[in-house]
């Protein structure tokens, strides 16, 4: 849950627009049990945040195996290529997604952490900046990725890994999170990207 724990802000050439939600659609019943595993630890890391702590989910494998199915039925037949995991809870849904719809994982880490070429994204946190890098060679000219998040709160980071993926020439199809604030629950677009979150954060 990288975003309310850093406490990024929505500097930097991040852009949001929120898309028109689709009318009348269908609830699906397994997001309650998922928003309900969803544990909230106030003001953890520091004063005033609502934590939202998805260990609590992965401690229910039926309710974990749902929210991985719900992302995989979104995702199976779109012809993507690889599923892109920010560090660290993205590496959580990642690679069971990519497994599953027989894509690649390709982790997006913080830096200093893989070994050999890599190339690298900046993105502007609250006090400061901070990084996302990945392998050169991960990611061919023109396939189609995912990026996966637990949260989006400001859309720094994800607005990072778009960048930095998008440079490497490949098309981003849309960013998929567990978790998001309101303003992203109804198809909202960050760099022009659909973001696609299941359930609201909770206070």
């Amino acid at each position: 849950m990288g975003e309310e724990e850093s406490g990024e802000s929505g500097g930097g050439d991040m852009a949001t627009e929120q898309a028109p939600a689709a009318k009348h659609a269908l609830v699906d019943p397994r997001l309650q049990g998922i928003s309900d595993a969803i544990r909230v630890v106030p003001h953890f890391p520091k004063p005033g945040i609502m934590f939202n702590d998805i260990t609590a989910l992965l401690l229910r494998p039926g309710v974990f195996k749902d929210a991985v199915d719900m992302f995989v039925e979104r995702y199976k037949g779109m012809a993507i290529a690889a599923v892109a995991g920010i560090e660290a809870r993205g590496f959580m849904f990642g690679p069971a997604i990519a497994l599953a719809i027989g894509a690649k994982f390709i982790p997006l880490r913080k830096p200093g952490k893989l070994p050999g070429e890599v190339i690298s994204e900046s993105y502007v946190l609250e006090y400061g900046t901070d990084c996302l890098e990945m392998h050169v060679g991960a990611i061919e000219a023109g396939e189609r990725v995912v990026v996966v998040d637990d949260l989006v709160a400001t859309g720094g980071t994800l607005s990072a890994a778009i960048r930095l993926i998008e440079r490497a020439g490949a098309d981003v199809v849309e960013c998929a999170c567990l978790i998001g604030l309101p303003k992203f629950k109804d198809f909202c677009k960050l760099n022009g990207k659909p973001v696609y979150v299941l359930v609201e954060s909770r206070k």
